[in-house]
């Protein structure tokens, strides 16, 4: 996740595609963002309408995502975050629409898969 503040204007709706949270509070996301995908995620895709990242189930991975999920909907609400998961994989899928599509699309370039994991 890049620790850039995020801010355009969304032509289809006028509505802002901005992220509310300081400098400090930014870079702390990023690197909480950084941590778990180095040891949980193993793919980022992205989609028509934002990106879908998958993380493996292991011990904390999904309370760590949805916290980091919950503090993304207070500050980026222009988005739609959601976490679903399985025996298998935890998967997170953000949805937005004009502008906030490519924001969506800048914001995860910078994490790295874990171990074994491929990016799409």
């Amino acid at each position: 996740m890049s620790s850039q503040q995020i801010t355009a204007a969304d032509a289809a709706g006028g509505a802002p595609v901005a992220c509310s949270l300081t400098p400090a509070g930014l870079a702390k996301q990023a690197d909480r963002w950084r941590r778990l995908a180095s040891r949980a995620m193993t793919d980022r895709t992205e989609t028509a309408g934002g990106v879908r990242i998958r993380f493996r189930p292991e011990p904390g991975g999904e309370e760590e995502l949805r916290k980091l999920v919950a503090v993304e909907s207070e500050c980026c609400p222009w988005a739609d975050w959601t976490v679903e998961a399985d025996a298998g994989q935890v998967v997170l899928d953000v949805r937005s629409t004009g502008a906030g599509i490519a924001a969506l699309h800048g914001m995860f370039t910078g994490l790295e898969p874990g171990r074994g994991a491929r990016r799409r």
